[in-house]
């Protein structure tokens, strides 16, 4: 992105959008990059030192923040002129914040990756290469979503990229890793899903009896490293079949 790209954003953001009757949401910036989502993570910090009296709840994503606020304390056009004088002065510095970083051990295997070998034909690679590609990637946390404790991390090499399952699984096994477009993820606990699945893991990522939904957070990093069956089971993976 250029510097004049980047002013030209500054300008055009901050867009405030209504979200319903207790809601507003946010927009920093568009599509994928860190540099926006950072700007997100300033915006979720500037909230909650100058609203934390009338904000309710805040859900970062990859460009927006949505901010829940109390009815019963501000309506939306204040809200909204609290927001704005908020992000005023929103620094648009890409430096890193101080998100945790996390490492991932993962079963990569066509018995609970079915979609591995698929991925591989796919971009004219190996299984390996798949793997090898997947694992020396470190990915950020852009937002969480869909399904408690579900952490939308990206982005994925442009040679391993493929597009969602056209006919989505009835059930995908917790634990199971993916890929989608440009992202990959976690399935935090058993669902639905339409992404491809190339291996598991044994690390628990939805644990409501904890106190925290999930060790996750948006700005935090993600590396995934290679684990044998052996190890995957010893650390209490489960092997079971997808559906």
């Amino acid at each position: 992105m250029t510097y004049s790209s980047v002013m030209k954003e500054e300008l055009d953001f901050p867009k405030l959008v209504s979200a319903g009757a207790d809601a507003v949401i946010v927009y920093l910036g568009e599509g994928i990059s860190v540099s926006v989502n950072q700007r997100v993570l300033a915006a979720v910090k500037a909230v909650k030192d100058q609203l934390s009296d009338v904000v309710l709840d805040l859900v970062p994503s990859y460009n927006s923040l949505m901010v829940y606020y109390n009815v019963l304390s501000i309506d939306e056009s204040e809200i909204r002129e609290r927001l704005r004088n908020a992000l005023t002065d929103l620094s648009s510095d890409t430096s890193e914040q101080s998100g945790k970083r996390h490492r991932i051990p993962v079963y990569y295997d066509e018995s609970v990756g079915p979609d591995l070998a698929r991925i591989a034909e796919m971009n004219n690679c190996s299984v390996d290469d798949v793997i090898k590609m997947h694992t020396e990637q470190t990915y950020r946390v852009y937002a969480m979503g869909f399904a408690p404790g579900f952490a939308y991390l990206g982005e994925v090499s442009e040679k391993i990229r493929t597009p969602r399952l056209d006919n989505p699984r009835k059930r995908i096994t917790a634990g199971s890793v993916a890929i989608a477009e440009s992202q990959t993820a976690v399935y935090p606990s058993a669902s639905p899903g339409g992404w491809n699945i190339i291996g598991r893991t044994s690390t628990q990522l939805y644990d409501p009896s904890s106190g925290t939904i999930s060790p996750l957070n948006v700005g935090d990093e993600v590396e995934f490293y290679a684990v044998s069956k052996e190890q995957f089971i010893e650390e209490g993976g489960d092997t079971e079949a997808l559906s």
